[in-house]
C-alpha cells in the first residue's frame, strides 16, 4: 500500500520538485521501485541501504553517502559517482562499467565479480577492498581471492 501511495504522488506531482526535495523524491523512487534511472541522487545519504539489484544506470550519485552499502548485481552503468562514499560497500557482480568513480572512496569495498571495464578512476581509493574475478580496466583484477 505505502508504494501505490508514493507511485501515485509521484505521478500526480505532488511531491516538491526543488533541487533538495528531488532528492528526496528520488530517494522514495528508489526504495519503492528499486530504480532511479537517470536521476538525481546527488549528495543522497544512502548509507547501509539494501539496493541489490538496483537499477541506477546513468544515475547522478556525486558526493552520495552509499558506506556499507548492498549494491549486489546493481546496475550503476555510467553513473556519476565522483567523490561518493562507497566504503565496505557489497558490490559483488555489480556493473560499474563506464562509471565515473574519479575521488570516490572504496575502501575496505568488496568487489567479486564486478565490472569495472572503463571506468574513470582518477584519485579512487581502494585502501583495503577485495578484488575478485573483478573486470577492471587494466584486465581482471584476482588480489583478494
Amino acid at each position: 500500500m505505502k508504494k501505490i501511495l508514493i507511485l501515485l504522488l509521484l505521478s500526480l506531482g505532488l511531491i516538491g520538485t526543488t533541487s533538495a526535495g528531488e532528492v528526496e523524491t528520488n530517494i522514495l523512487k528508489l526504495k519503492a521501485l528499486n530504480a532511479c534511472v537517470s536521476c538525481n541522487l546527488k549528495r543522497a545519504n544512502l548509507t547501509g541501504a539494501n539496493l541489490s539489484g538496483a537499477n541506477l544506470k546513468n544515475a547522478d550519485l556525486r558526493k552520495a553517502n552509499l558506506s556499507g552499502a548492498n549494491l549486489k548485481n546493481a546496475d550503476l552503468s555510467e553513473a556519476f559517482l565522483s567523490g561518493t562514499d562507497l566504503s565496505e560497500a557489497f558490490l559483488s557482480g555489480t556493473d560499474l562499467s563506464e562509471a565515473f568513480l574519479n575521488g570516490a572512496d572504496l575502501s575496505k569495498a568488496f568487489l567479486f565479480e564486478a565490472d569495472l571495464s572503463e571506468t574513470y578512476l582518477t584519485d579512487a581509493n581502494f585502501t583495503g577492498a577485495t578484488f575478485c574475478n573483478t573486470e577492471a580496466p587494466w584486465g581482471i583484477e584476482n588480489s583478494g581471492c
